[in-house]
């Protein structure tokens, strides 16, 4: 699992995948190449500092090009969220992993999709 801090000093913990553990592993091999840097953060620069949110921000926006979609630090959140929630998770998780205060403000990233009403419909209709 990985602890970090988000808006507010607020800790966060993500647990990780197998799949994401490896990715995460060889990340730190290539950025332990850099002779500087803060081995305390996770993203670092070619200077070895942590990256702004600025920079988060541009590298989405660069990917998103890519692929011709909007992308943003908040579509991958809300993405997130919808993914949860689509699969089953609780309402309140969801809200514990975005580290939301209320679930009031979780709500606001969730929309049920027609396909998960279309399921859950079915599966109590059958």
């Amino acid at each position: 699992m990985l602890r970090f801090f988000g808006k507010g000093s607020k800790e966060r913990i993500v647990h990780l995948v197998e799949k994401a553990k490896k990715a995460v592993q060889n990340y730190l091999e290539l950025r332990n190449l850099y002779p500087k840097n803060d081995s305390k953060k996770l993203f670092i620069n070619k200077k070895g500092q942590k990256i702004t949110r600025q920079k988060v921000y541009e590298l989405s926006q660069k990917i998103g090009k890519i692929i011709e979609k909007h992308i943003s630090p908040h579509v991958f959140r809300h993405s997130f969220a919808t993914h949860l929630l689509e699969n089953g998770a609780d309402l309140r998780v969801v809200q514990e992993l975005l580290g939301h205060s209320s679930v009031s403000t979780t709500q606001l990233y969730t929309h049920v999709s027609k396909k998960r009403l279309k399921d859950v419909y079915f599966r109590i209709n059958d």
